[in-house]
């Protein structure tokens, strides 16, 4: 099942292809439709409510003291009707200063249904129903250190019950904790030429924990997907009403990359292709320099993105984005459209993903819906930035 599903993400055409693999892959898989139209990014563009996934920190640089929201995105839903994503995302200020944030999101993955059988003599016997799944709760706490930069860090439970309602003894149900550090820059809107712009930046590392565990076993336990994710982003501020922004972002799995053992002359042996196992820190820093293929696989590690957004009067929004991944490491290559409305504290997004390699996408021709809906009154951001 867990070799089945990673296959999913990341087979590629490839001749020796050698992608990260991790267990709870939904974890990577973007939930929100703003994001989704802008190329699956969000560490530096601008805060909305859906910033726990992407960088909580930006929370602190939120126009609105309080927020919801709420995506739903449908997964390979070209062969299938019951697989999909659902996230629900919270936000809120602390005291009048507005310097610290609490937020919160619940993001579920519904594998679907499975017909379990078992071979009786010269008979196929139904034996139930298998509903695998996969789900996430965190809790964030953000703090506005300087009038431009903020920072954020996030514990997450995670449970992934692949093997749902088998019971041979060999397999069960995998629960973890993990950690994530975030951080946001943002300035004040400042004169650039014939018009006004302003500059954001941000970082997250995050999924930092212990292994998820099927069997009781260490030597089949299953990395989580730590990733280290960075970007830049300026606004263009032509006018009280139309605003463009560009941002620019790249992230990388902070695992080991599988590798080949070695004969005594210190050569890789075909076919022996493993993954190492090592500690979580050690895994995270050992990941820049670990690939088989030295430098150039190293770079080809970092997957990067593009976007571009257009607001009118904070009310319409047009995305357009593109994200590349190295056909050795996935060959996920999709260019990505939405857009946005927004009246008064309620927001409507959407979002199409149109892929461009050969590889298939888990989520090609997919639609993706988010609600959003913001209370509380207006913070001071609405007007100094």
């Amino acid at each position: 099942m867990i070799g089945l599903f990673s296959a999913s993400i990341f087979a590629t055409a490839q001749n020796d292809p050698n992608p990260v693999l991790t267990g709870a892959p939904f974890l990577r898989v973007s939930p929100d439709a703003r994001a989704g139209g802008l190329g699956d990014m969000g560490a530096a563009t601008s805060a909305d409510a859906f910033s726990q996934y992407w960088n909580p920190a930006k929370y602190a640089f939120s126009k609105s003291y309080s927020g919801v929201a709420l995506s739903y995105t449908p997964y390979m839903s070209s062969i299938t009707d019951d697989v999909f994503l659902l996230n629900a995302s919270f936000y809120t200020f602390l005291g009048q200063e507005e310097r610290s944030t609490l937020s919160a999101s619940l993001y579920y993955f519904n594998i679907g249904e499975i017909d379990l059988t078992e071979l009786v003599g010269t008979q196929i016997v139904n034996t139930g129903i298998a509903k695998p799944n996969e789900f996430s709760f965190d809790v964030s706490y953000g703090l506005r250190l300087s009038d431009t930069y903020s920072m954020a860090v996030t514990g997450r439970f995670i449970r992934s019950d692949l093997f749902n309602n088998i019971d041979d003894g060999t397999v069960q149900p995998a629960n973890t904790f993990a950690v994530d550090v975030s951080g946001f820059y943002q300035t004040p809107r400042h004169d650039w030429n014939n018009f006004e712009g302003r500059l954001r930046a941000g970082f997250n590392v995050s999924n930092i924990g212990p292994k998820l565990d099927y069997s009781n076993s260490e030597d089949n336990a299953a990395y989580l997907p730590t990733n280290l994710r960075l970007g830049v982003g300026y606004d263009f501020i032509f006018d009280d009403f139309n605003t463009v922004a560009l941002t620019l972002e790249t992230n990388k799995l902070l695992v080991p990359t599988p590798t080949y053992e070695k004969d005594a002359d210190g050569n890789e042996v075909p076919g022996t292709r493993y993954i190492p196992n090592k500690g979580v820190v050690e895994g995270m820093f050992s990941s820049f320099g670990d690939a088989p293929g030295g430098f150039k696989e190293e770079m080809q590690e970092f997957n990067w993105a593009a976007s571009l957004e257009y607001s009118y009067n904070d009310v319409l929004f047009i995305r357009s984005g593109y994200f590349h991944e190295s056909p050795m490491k996935g060959d996920r290559q999709h260019l990505t459209l939405g857009a946005g409305l927004k009246y008064n504290s309620f927001g409507l997004d959407f979002s199409y993903l149109i892929p461009v390699s050969k590889t298939n996408n888990a989520l090609e021709n997919t639609l993706r819906f988010a609600l959003t809906w913001e209370f509380g009154g207006e913070t001071s951001n609405t007007w100094d930035y």
